[in-house]
């Protein structure tokens, strides 16, 4: 028996921001000012500038992934809220949300998350299926570009290095440490999604072009790559490698290193 796919009519406002969405982008553009103008706890602005840039963020790759699918020819995602920016209609608001926020937090890295879900039976094209899944990092690669952009341009401070000190020259080093920590966060998120583990995008680009064996077996990992990831990186070698990729695509996007410890730092102001 052949499947035939039901299309559904896109509802009215599917891809209208959701409230949720536009509160996270008030609180990142006001957060934006407070750290530039150095208002009241700073070590707090930077928190909230950078946890709702990262938030933000997540909710951009996701809506890359669905609106990729909806114009494949998926068009269930409308149905499910998915190109409304919310958040609370992931598949996994834990996964999505909740985990990648308490790593950035307590690790300084941006930690992907499943969360949109496509129905691939309306998919009918390899290349659709993996750009599906690449559209999701490669957000996050312009994201990383657009939050460089100001280094770039020389707009940045400039950082000088005597060998026993170390200087930030300009009146809103908070500003620009925080910006970096977050053009940092977008490297590390595009690196590990291109990463070619099963259950992460780099993975679902590959899996439409294995064999129904190999996928098999592919799907049967695909549950654990995110858990086997999240433990390689903090216990074995593998971080140092990492790290040393994330180092040297930030030394691209002329985003300095000090800056990026600095604005993890005062991201947490707690300590």
């Amino acid at each position: 028996m052949t499947y035939e796919p039901v299309y559904t009519r896109t509802p009215r406002n599917a891809f209208v921001p959701s409230p949720v969405f536009v509160g996270i982008v008030a609180i990142f553009a006001v957060s934006a000012v407070l750290t530039w103008t150095r208002y009241g706890n700073v070590g707090f602005d930077v928190f909230l500038f950078i946890i709702s840039g990262w938030l933000i963020s997540l909710c951009l790759h996701e809506y890359s992934h669905a609106i990729a699918a909806y114009f494949s020819g998926d068009l269930t995602v409308a149905d499910r809220g998915y190109l409304r920016l919310n958040p609370l209609k992931y598949t996994h608001p834990l996964l999505s949300i909740v985990l990648p926020v308490i790593v950035v937090i307590l690790g300084g890295i941006g930690l992907p998350g499943g969360a949109v879900w496509v129905d691939h039976r309306y998919i009918n094209s390899k290349i659709k299926d993996s750009l599906i899944s690449a559209a999701g990092p490669l957000t996050n690669v312009v994201l990383a570009v657009v939050a460089a952009a100001p280094f770039l341009l020389g707009l940045g401070p400039r950082v000088v290095d005597t060998g026993f000190r170390v200087f930030i020259m300009t009146d809103h080093p908070e500003f620009w440490q925080a910006l970096a920590a977050l053009a940092f966060l977008q490297v590390t998120a595009s690196v590990l999604n291109f990463l070619p583990i099963p259950g992460l995008d780099g993975g679902s680009i590959l899996r439409p072009w294995l064999s129904a064996e190999y996928r098999r077996a592919w799907d049967m990992f695909a549950p654990f790559g995110f858990l086997l990831l999240f433990v390689a990186l903090w216990q074995t070698s593998l971080s140092r490698y990492f790290y040393a990729v994330v180092l040297w695509c930030c030394d691209l996007l002329d985003v300095d290193q000090t800056l990026i410890g600095k604005g993890l730092d005062l991201m947490r102001f707690w300590s």
